[in-house]
């Protein structure tokens, strides 16, 4: 029995000495966890005072100006009004191959403003908040980078580090035009995270979507006294969305179809002489999407033909799926791992509690564990986002930091409210770590690029890449 204990306890010790040496800290990821929490204060602030501006797409004139005026004090290039968009910025470090990037969000939501606190409470009244976390998004990002740029600095990695100032994700894709002014062309890898309620490395895709807008144009008349002079462009967009929704019976369970009247009449006793339709159309991928948005076209041109009005349909923008890259993210899990899960204090699961309870939410707490990586879907749960883009440009890594208690509902006060706290806080510096770490492998690895590259490829196949973006400049607010 002495014996057999004795065996058991040189079984446990060999087992951790071999796990150490499985997840070792090398000097140079010792040296981004330092930066990190060296800078981590800076950090907070940043992106406290992003959350406290909430400026909307291609509005986000004073997120961008902090976050690359401190990229540049830092010691960064930055190149401002990227894609002729004033928002949009790139901070360089270094030259030459290997060229790693990483992206970082700063728009919020509209009408979603709160307070730092669990009682539903505007900050400012019907202002925007940062219901899907981007304060931290860019903040977090930026934190990496740095550390990157630091250990170049100092002589230990060569090549060059880029940090993408990207706005307008949650509408008007900003990264679309981006990428359709060539900025990530010449990336080996990106990288890229997002606040969730699960540490993981990210395997799912997202939904490919393409966003429309529909317009009929008739001839107006009294309602009452001659409607036969007139011709209903609202019963176009009736007739238009009828023929959607007997179209649905026909399209792949992955299809979502949504949209809204944007115009549709101004007063009952006129007939509506212009009438239109807004209209996203996703699917799990690209391909499908193109399926649905031809039929859909068609059904146009019988509403219209029905109605006896003209009809235009005007692209506002579109997303490809994210294609997700497995080699990456088994590194990005090693170094999640590395960094280990994130700790919570008493005070911050209560309030995580409490603010469920008053969202009218089951409480879970906060899981800051690290999800072991999951097989990737056929088909995503839902949602879209212009990462996807820059996937089939670039292999692109992503991963999800824990930022809202468990199982919160996002695009919502509630993640507005963690945000500009610290349990947003955490998520982010755990992000910045991670993520830093990761970067380390990808310049000190020349196999794990190849492999990644190798995997891109095949995944992309003959799938040309072509933004889906109206002709001209991007719709920034002049």
């Amino acid at each position: 029995m002495p014996k057999l204990s004795f065996l058991l306890l040189l079984s446990f010790f060999t087992i951790n000495i071999v796990a150490q040496k499985t997840v070792a800290i090398t000097p140079n990821k010792q040296a981004v966890l330092n930066s990190v929490i060296k800078h981590q204060e800076e950090l907070i602030k940043l992106s406290d005072q992003v959350w406290g501006f909430a400026e909307i797409a291609m509005q986000e004139k004073q997120s961008a100006k902090v976050l690359s005026d401190y990229a540049e004090a830092q010691g960064f290039r930055v190149q401002r009004n990227i894609a002729d968009i004033p928002t949009a910025f790139i901070a360089e470090y270094g030259s030459g191959k290997p060229i790693i990037g990483i992206l970082g969000e700063f728009d919020a939501l509209p009408g979603l403003s709160q307070k730092a606190q669990t009682k539903r409470e505007a900050l400012k009244e019907g202002a925007a908040g940062h219901g899907c976390g981007h304060n931290m998004f860019g903040a977090g990002s930026l934190g990496a980078a740095v550390a990157i740029k630091e250990l170049m600095a100092a002589g230990k990695l060569k090549g060059t580090i880029r940090f993408y100032g990207t706005p307008a994700e949650e509408d008007l894709a900003g990264k679309v035009y981006m990428a359709r002014a060539g900025v990530f062309n010449d990336l080996d890898v990106c990288l890229d995270w997002h606040p969730a309620y699960e540490n993981l490395a990210n395997m799912q895709s997202s939904q490919a979507v393409v966003d429309y807008t529909v317009s009929f144009k008739g001839k107006s008349a009294h309602a009452a006294s001659d409607p036969w002079n007139g011709k209903s462009a609202l019963d176009a967009a009736e007739l238009f969305n009828v023929g959607v929704n007997f179209l649905r019976e026909h399209v792949k369970p992955s299809v979502r179809i949504h949209y809204v009247y944007k115009q549709a009449g101004n007063i009952p006793n006129v007939i509506p002489e212009d009438a239109s339709v807004w209209i996203w159309i996703r699917d799990s991928k690209r391909s499908g999407v193109a399926i649905v948005e031809e039929r859909v076209r068609e059904i146009a041109k019988g509403a219209a033909l029905m109605a006896g009005v003209e009809m235009n349909i005007k692209l506002n923008n579109g997303l490809y799926e994210i294609l997700i890259n497995e080699s990456g993210a088994k590194a990005l899990h090693a170094n999640m791992q590395l960094v280990g899960p994130i700790q919570y204090t008493k005070t911050e699961i209560e309030f995580a509690n409490a603010i469920m309870k008053e969202y009218g939410n089951e409480q879970l707490g906060i899981n800051g564990s690290i999800k072991p990586l999951e097989q990737t879907k056929p088909d995503p749960d839902g949602g879209s986002s212009d990462v996807g883009d820059v996937s089939f440009i670039v292999p692109e890594i992503s991963l999800m930091a824990v930022t809202a208690p468990d199982k919160s509902p996002w695009h919502s006060w509630v993640v507005v409210a963690c945000g500009g706290m610290s349990i947003g806080h955490k998520g982010m510096l755990f992000a910045a770590k991670s993520l830093g770490t990761t970067m380390v492998d990808l310049f000190e690895n020349e196999q794990l690029r190849k492999d990644i590259r190798k995997e891109f490829e095949q995944r992309k196949g003959k799938e040309v890449w072509k933004a889906m973006l109206p002709e001209g400049p991007p719709p920034v607010p002049r």
